[in-house]
């Protein structure tokens, strides 16, 4: 069996993603966005798990795990706050 299974690194024939940013109309825009949002998603995820990988213990794994969980609520606390100011 020589074929990779679907999203397997090589890829033969990648997406020409110029063609995509360069491209119009409602669809593209919305695939762009939701494209960008999940990949904001990913490298904020991932800047999270290496921070927690590099802890030299369980204990401040859970730490550190703790003070991540406090300032994302704190700034979605701060956020809803101006959204609630605003409108």
């Amino acid at each position: 069996m020589n074929e990779r299974p679907i999203g397997q690194w090589p890829v033969n024939e990648p997406v020409d993603l110029d063609v995509l940013r360069d491209a119009e109309g409602p669809e593209v825009a919305s695939y762009m966005k939701r494209q960008s949002e999940l990949a904001r998603f990913h490298i904020t995820l991932g800047s999270i798990r290496a921070d927690l990988e590099e802890q030299p213990s369980p204990a401040c794994v859970r730490i550190a795990a703790r003070r991540w969980t406090d300032a994302i609520i704190q700034l979605a606390d701060e956020t809803a706050r101006q959204l609630r100011n605003t409108g």
